[in-house]
């Protein structure tokens, strides 16, 4: 497998370049000010219910940011964790993977498991216009758990520490899923509260307590693990939304959050 092509182009987001590039125009009109992340948390929802939140996150990166973007999705499939290591297509063209650095991150290379997952392919358009020359590492994470998000956040430490590349991580994540409206608001701003501080225990007891169906909460986790270790002291909420804000339909909604770690 040579390439890693579009599998929710034309459902998640247009496949026509141009409506994309117009779509993707529209949605960064909108940014977030005064603020340069480390790491952020984006939604992988379809871009009419969660596009313009996920611009919002990737616009506290300069645009002429050129390093590495580490992207790192949840298996909706229940896949092993595992990187990608072919270039990535897109219908605005092809993002170049830095297989230097997923040669050193030591992680299993599985391009089968990434082959029809939509956590991380959503994600690729943002990067390819607005930083057309960034290369990604694509990371799908299996196991969730506190350790599990340990362990990669040591990985993806040890490949910063080996290459030196210039790295943002992004945390591919919708929050609460098909929850009465205001429950998923209470449910999810009180886990995400728990960032402000980058307290990735209190984020998993709080994940406990609520029983909110976060389904990223192991992509945040290592990304705030990791920029922690790399100087970042805390989370900001930029802007959170859900689907019946588009849909109108308030009893069962998906919550979807930006977030930028500094």
């Amino acid at each position: 497998m040579d390439m890693r092509p579009c599998s929710v182009a034309g459902m998640f987001y247009p496949a026509e370049p141009r409506h994309l590039e117009q779509l993707l125009e529209t949605f960064f009109r909108k940014r977030a000010l005064g603020i340069t992340s480390r790491g952020i948390v984006s939604p992988h929802a379809g871009y009419v219910y969660s596009g313009e939140t996920g611009a919002c996150a990737f616009s506290t990166i300069p645009p002429d940011f050129d390093g590495t973007f580490l992207v790192i999705g949840p298996s909706h499939r229940g896949y092993m964790t595992c990187a990608s290591a072919v270039p990535w297509e897109t219908p605005l063209g092809v993002i170049d993977v830095d297989t230097e650095f997923i040669d050193a991150m030591d992680i299993e290379i599985d391009e089968a498991s990434h082959r029809s997952e939509h956590s991380i392919e959503v994600q690729m358009p943002f990067i390819k216009y607005r930083f057309p020359r960034a290369r990604v590492a694509p990371v799908l994470m299996g196991e969730q758990t506190y350790e599990a998000a340990e362990s990669l956040a040591e990985h993806l430490l040890q490949a910063i520490e080996h290459t030196k590349r210039d790295v943002r991580i992004v945390a591919s994540s919708d929050f609460s899923h098909y929850v009465p409206e205001e429950m998923a608001r209470q449910q999810d701003l009180y886990v995400i509260d728990a960032l402000k501080t980058l307290d990735v225990p209190e984020f998993y007891r709080r994940l406990q307590e609520t029983r909110a169906t976060v389904c990223g909460y192991g992509p945040i986790a290592t990304m705030c693990l990791a920029c922690r270790s790399l100087g970042a002291t805390r989370g900001e909420l930029l802007r959170y939304t859900t689907s019946g804000d588009v849909t109108e339909d308030y009893n069962q909604v998906v919550g979807y959050a930006a977030i930028a770690v500094v």
